[in-house]
């Protein structure tokens, strides 16, 4: 297959697992990076096409975009910090990417969003995410919006976090009452599901939400989580409000430890709509996460030793 995908975000938790199910599908992978040689450490000696770009930059982003059959905008954000703002990055650069697809030609543009994206919400990286759907559809009619739920898997954000947390804290304190639904997605499900998105015949808009196999009220995510690693936390119950008061404290820091946007995705329920496309319609059975775990734990356990 001679064609030529280019990927945003193509170095990132979920764009590299992209970037690795297009090329066993055989397309040609273009990956837009501001460090291509950071990039060409992840992906070894059979090196996929880099090309330096800024997704802030319209005549760089055309660049990456020449010749082109489909593109993907696996970019996020989830700290802002100087000219990286969730309106520049969610909005503007998503926005920008559309346009020049539509102008280059593309045929197939794939933007990941995430599900609970509403440009009507109160929390701002909520509503940017919302209002980039928007800005996208605008710029490119027949965009397809992918919207996973939260992600796992091997040198995540979440789970292992979790894990580490669980491991230290015999008292672990909880976000709110542990009341929030939440629909865990396998990262390399997501990636395979974008990837048959490209590949579809269809060539009509559509918004897929990508929910696991399994919906969980956070706190018996925490113990099914604890149960698997042979821990038995107790779990502490932490108002909100406390919550939003430690991550003023925590954004000070280069990396916070907890930001505003994850305390506010909290406090919501990201569980796919039975009426929104998802991995049934492309036919693929998602991993439950008990059964990615099990091979997370032996790497976690062998990172302790």
């Amino acid at each position: 297959m001679d064609q030529i995908v280019t990927v945003f975000g193509g170095t990132g938790f979920l764009g590299r697992r992209v970037v690795r199910h297009l090329r066993d599908r055989e397309f040609t992978v273009r990956i837009v990076a501001r460090h291509p040689d950071r990039g060409h450490r992840q992906f070894g000696l059979d090196d996929p096409l880099f090309v330096e770009a800024s997704i802030h930059d319209e005549r760089s982003v055309a660049h990456a975009l020449a010749g082109a059959y489909g593109v993907v905008n696996a970019v996020s954000l989830y700290v802002e910090h100087g000219r990286e703002t969730f309106h520049a990055v969610h909005v503007e650069a998503a926005q920008r990417v559309a346009a020049q697809a539509l102008r280059a030609g593309v045929e197939r543009l794939a933007h990941v969003s995430g599900i609970g994206a509403d440009a009507a919400s109160r929390s701002r990286y909520i509503q940017k995410r919302g209002e980039g759907e928007l800005a996208v559809r605008a710029a490119f009619a027949d965009a397809l919006i992918v919207r996973p739920a939260v992600m796992f898997g091997p040198d995540d954000a979440f789970l292992t976090t979790i894990l580490k947390l669980l491991h230290w804290l015999p008292i672990y304190p909880m976000f709110g009452r542990g009341l929030m639904r939440l629909q865990p997605a396998y990262v390399e499900d997501v990636a395979e599901a974008i990837v048959r998105v490209m590949q579809r015949a269809e060539k009509q808009p559509m918004i897929f939400e990508y929910g696991g196999p399994r919906i969980y009220s956070y706190e018996k995510f925490l113990q099914a989580v604890a149960h698997q690693a042979g821990l038995k936390p107790i779990l502490v119950p932490i108002p909100f409000a406390a919550w939003h008061a430690l991550t003023w404290i925590s954004e000070m820091f280069p990396n916070p430890p907890l930001t505003r946007n994850q305390v506010e995705l909290m406090q919501i329920d990201t569980v796919s709509s039975p009426e929104m496309p998802g991995f049934d319609e492309l036919g693929i059975s998602p991993h439950p996460v008990e059964e990615i775990l099990q091979k997370m734990l032996a790497n976690f356990r062998g990172g302790l030793a």
